[in-house]
Formats: structure tokens, C-alpha cells, sequence
């Protein structure tokens, strides 16, 4: 290649398959009919007795047999975060209608995100150790919690060789989907990428409230209210979401129907509060919009990470319009139907912003009565609004870490 000629075009990723498990909809399909008529998932947890917690309200994932939805052998050996995850990507398998095992094994990878691990499991061996002895904890104790467990099982599953794990914290499932980009871009054919956790248990739970910063309320619509005068902190959930992502020349031989491209990712780090610099999420906005080749007038909508927490809230609304400018677009956090999922939160979003374009629907922001600088946000709120969306961008922060990703029609 000579110095002057142009270097190949870059391979293109795009979503072909999705899969959801989510509080308020164990599909796709439901979850999509959940957002769209206001319905949430978040309710008094059940899954252990809350009453000696300050917080007692979570989105869970409830009322399901896993042994309809995974083989037996798997159940002692899996955490419910793997299980979700295992149901997830079923269900983006499924929708992608994909036969694997016609697409040769080198160009099938898989990655997936995690934050906290498999807690629940840990916690229960834990407890057998200390009360009933060693010879009676699990075996799977040892892998159980460990941050590339989601990617091990669905790599033995689905026969899935090239695999990876990403460890970001809270935007582990957006950066994961980033990464299935890159794969696609050395010449993976099909990835699957995404994320899904589960932390409702009792030592998860008190981690958590650990950050000070989870709602107390006891009213489940009053609880999680990101960018509104009565926000208080914020709730967690289970689940999140799986995307299958093929090259997309290798989606079209196919015939395949793709729900959009990723055109674009970014991450920076958030600067020492000490140094008076701003918060990192305005520059990776801007550096993910550059890597899509596009301009703040192009995107129709903003996902936003919607922390609940009120300063966190008012840093991003001053990143989003710092960067679109007051009321350049519509900004919205179905998740306050969901609760905050750890790394599965973002992966969700990438989900909901894919069904966004579509569908030409942006789902609500539900519950948030009083916004706060409605002059610089246009935040839509209670009802679904429908319009052309042709690109989204989705915000994902947590620990010091800004994530974006923006996503165009096919």
C-alpha cells in the first residue's frame, strides 16, 4: 500500500439479536410493552427480609423456574447473575435467528461485563462453611464469583472460542459492547457481548449502603426520581441485557435485519474532585460523537445514566447541554422502571435505545413529577413520545468512570 492510499474501511458492527431479563419484563417483547405503558419493576424486595435495612425496595427479577429455562446441570453450579445472563443470551440468540454452528468457531467470540460478581452464591457457601463446614460448600464456590463466569459458561454453552471478560464497575456492560466492536473490527464474524448482575442479597445490600446514596423511601414511586427536585438516591435491580453483534457484511449476506449500528464509543476518567476540573462525561461524549463522524445535531436522543443522586444529576445535565446545548434534545432514563443494574444498567440501555430506533418511540422517565432545570433538559417524562430516531447515545458513569456509546439506524 502505497503512503497515499486510503486505508480499508473499518468493519462495521451491528446488533442483530437481543435478549432481555428485566424486572419489569422477562423478554424483550414484555419489557418493551412494560416501558411503554409506564410499568415498573421495582417493589419491597422479597428475595430476603429487608425490614433491618434502611433500604427496602429493589427491581427484581421474580417468579420465574429457572430449570424451564437453563439445563438442570447448570443450576448448582451458577449464581443468579449467570443465570440471567445464560436467559439473556437465549433470548438474543434467538431473536437473531442465527444458527451458530454454521459460523465457523474462530470468528464466534464472546464478552461480557460485570461489577460485583456472584454474590448471592458466595454469601450462601459462605454461610454453609461457617455453620455446617467445609465439606459442605460447594464446589463451584471457587468460580461462582469470579468476574469472567458469565463469559466461561456461555463460552461452554454456545461453543463461543474467542472470549473476554470486561471488569469497568458500573459501565462494564456498555464497554463490553464496545469491545464486541473491536472484535468484529480484527475480524470476529459474530460476538456476543453484554451484561447482567444480580447483587439482592443480603451482603450485596449492605455493600451497597456502603455508598450512602441509595433511597429510603418506602413508596416505590417515590423512590428512584433522577433529575427531579425530590430525588433522594437511588434503588437497585437484577438483569440486564445480551446483544448479539455480527460484522455487517456478514449480517446482510444472511439476510439478517439489524436494529442499528454502533458508530461510536468512548470512556475517559473523571479528574481528582480535588483539582477543580470538570467531571470527564462531557469530553467522552464529545470523543464518542468524533468517533461516529457526527455532530451534536445529529443525535434524537440521549440515554442518560440518571444516578438519582442530586449533585451526580445536575453534573450530567450540565455534560449533556454543555455538549447539545438547553433543550437540543430528548433526554430520558427508562430505568427508573428498572432500578439500577449494576454493569447490566448500560447493556439495557443499548437494548432500549436499538428498540428506540426501530421502533420510532422514546420510552419515559416514569414518576419524576418536578424536573429540575426543565430549562436545560428536555427530559421526557410520563408518557412515551414518538418520533423518528435514527441515533441515540447512551451514558454510562460509575466509580470515576465515563462510558458513551452512539447508535445509528441500519
Amino acid at each position: 500500500m502505497s503512503e497515499t492510499s486510503p486505508l480499508p474501511e473499518r468493519s462495521r458492527a451491528v446488533i442483530t439479536g437481543i435478549g432481555v431479563v428485566a424486572p419489569n419484563g422477562f423478554d424483550t417483547d414484555e419489557y418493551w410493552d412494560a416501558l411503554l405503558h409506564g410499568r415498573s419493576g421495582i417493589e419491597r424486595v422479597t428475595r430476603f427480609d429487608p425490614a433491618q435495612y434502611p433500604v427496602q425496595l429493589a427491581g427484581e427479577v421474580a417468579g420465574y423456574d429457572v430449570r424451564e429455562h437453563i439445563p438442570g446441570r447448570l443450576v448448582p453450579q451458577t449464581d443468579q447473575a449467570t443465570r440471567l445472563a445464560l436467559i439473556a443470551a437465549d433470548g438474543a440468540i434467538s431473536d437473531s435467528a442465527l444458527d451458530l454452528a454454521a459460523v465457523r468457531a474462530d470468528r464466534v467470540g464472546i464478552v461480557t461485563g460485570i461489577s460485583a460478581g456472584g454474590l448471592e452464591f458466595s454469601q450462601r457457601e459462605l454461610a454453609k462453611l461457617w455453620n455446617l463446614g467445609s465439606e459442605h460448600v460447594s464446589a463451584y464456590l471457587s468460580f461462582s464469583w469470579f468476574y469472567a463466569v458469565n463469559t466461561g459458561q456461555l463460552s461452554i454453552r454456545h461453543r463461543m472460542l474467542g472470549s473476554g471478560g470486561v471488569l469497568t464497575g458500573q459501565t462494564a456492560g456498555l464497554d463490553s459492547i464496545a469491545q464486541a466492536r473491536r472484535y468484529v473490527a480484527d475480524g470476529m464474524s459474530v460476538v456476543m457481548c453484554g451484561a447482567a448482575e444480580s447483587t439482592l442479597c443480603p451482603l450485596g445490600w449492605v455493600i451497597e449502603l456502603t455508598t450512602g446514596r441509595m433511597s429510603t423511601a418506602v413508596d416505590p414511586a417515590r423512590a428512584y426520581l433522577p433529575f427531579d427536585a425530590a430525588a433522594s438516591g437511588y434503588l437497585l435491580g437484577e438483569g440486564g441485557a445480551m446483544l448479539l453483534v455480527e460484522e455487517a457484511g456478514h449480517a446482510a449476506a444472511r439476510g439478517a435485519r439489524s436494529y442499528g449500528e454502533i458508530a461510536g464509543y468512548a470512556t475517559t476518567f473523571d479528574p481528582d474532585p480535588a483539582s477543580g476540573r470538570e467531571p470527564g462525561l462531557r469530553r467522552a461524549i464529545e470523543l464518542a460523537l468524533s468517533d461516529a463522524d457526527m455532530s451534536p445535531a445529529d443525535v434524537d436522543v440521549v440515554f442518560a445514566d440518571a444516578a438519582g443522586v442530586a449533585d451526580l444529576d445536575r453534573a450530567e445535565a450540565a455534560a449533556v447541554t454543555g455538549v447539545f446545548g438547553p433543550r437540543a434534545v430528548p433526554v430520558t432514563a427508562p430505568k427508573t422502571m428498572t432500578g439500577r443494574l449494576y454493569s447490566g444498567s448500560p447493556a439495557l440501555d443499548v437494548a432500549t435505545a436499538s428498540l428506540s430506533i426501530r421502533h420510532g418511540v422514546i420510552p419515559p422517565t416514569i414518576n419524576v413529577t418536578e424536573p429540575v432545570g426543565s430549562d436545560q433538559l428536555d427530559l421526557v417524562v410520563g408518557q412515551p413520545r414518538e418520533t423518528t430516531v435514527t441515533s441515540a447515545v447512551v451514558l454510562a458513569r460509575g466509580g470515576g468512570i465515563n462510558s458513551v456509546m452512539v447508535l445509528t439506524a441500519p
